[in-house]
């Protein structure tokens, strides 16, 4: 017997935003308050902008981010899939809801690089950390430095799967030499949350400053974000 998804909804009616005090609604709020009067549940119905026959907009934003414990670096993580689970959410609500984030992303990439100057392992994590931490697959790319130590370029090398990606060296300095880089740092994501790199994270730094030194473009740090906090082989004496 086929398995029906589980769908989430409220066991009992709710009443609409409509027949809310003016001031309770969020887009009434937003216009005479502030953005920040918005709580997180507000804002996100306004992103998917109605509810359904039994809740409101705020209450199926509620439930939604109730799934992910109310953490808006899990609700990131969500793909399509995973929001088609709620009763009230459809394909261009979902859409929606993936853009917002994806905006906010860029938002905090494009903040980061408004200091491009790599310093330390902690600026080219804060530049990285927005491009990588949420995702729920591994990916691995390169920072294209100029002889300044300022990022030229971010580049995404490869993509894999919650276990690993395969970060060929040849690739990587072909798009490094192409991009007229001076330096590279290397950055992958653990989504499992685990700082500790593996054999294959040693080998592919090891290949990598082994090459680095023969092009006379060096390998300046390979970093592993894992959600809030990141791991950096310069830092820990390891390249």
């Amino acid at each position: 017997m086929q398995r029906k998804t589980k769908l989430f909804y409220p066991s009992v009616a709710l009443t609409g935003i409509k027949s809310w005090a003016e001031d309770d609604r969020p887009r009434e709020k937003l216009l005479t308050k502030s953005r920040k009067a918005l709580s997180d549940a507000e804002l996100l119905a306004l992103v998917i902008g109605s509810g359904t026959a039994r809740m409101s907009a705020v209450e199926l934003s509620k439930t939604i981010l109730g799934s992910v414990s109310n953490n808006l670096a899990e609700l990131g993580k969500l793909e399509i899939p995973d929001l088609l689970r709620f009763r009230g959410i459809g394909e261009a609500k979902a859409s929606n809801i993936i853009a917002v984030m994806e905006l906010g992303r860029r938002r905090r990439l494009s903040e980061g690089l408004e200091k491009t100057r790599i310093s330390c392992s902690r600026d080219a994590f804060e530049i990285m950390h927005p491009l990588i931490a949420d995702l729920s697959c591994e990916e691995f790319w390169i920072m294209v430095l100029n002889r300044g130590n300022r990022v030229q370029r971010t580049i995404c090398v490869s993509e894999g799967s919650v276990a690993g990606t395969v970060a060929d060296p040849k690739k990587i300095f072909r798009l490094a030499l192409e991009n007229n880089a001076s330096g590279i740092i290397l950055c992958h994501n653990h989504p499992s949350g685990q700082l500790k790199p593996s054999p294959n994270d040693q080998r592919i730094t090891r290949q990598c400053k082994e090459s680095g030194t023969f092009l006379d473009l060096p390998v300046l740090d390979h970093l592993i974000v894992a959600h809030e906090q990141y791991f950096s082989f310069a830092d820990e004496g390891l390249l």
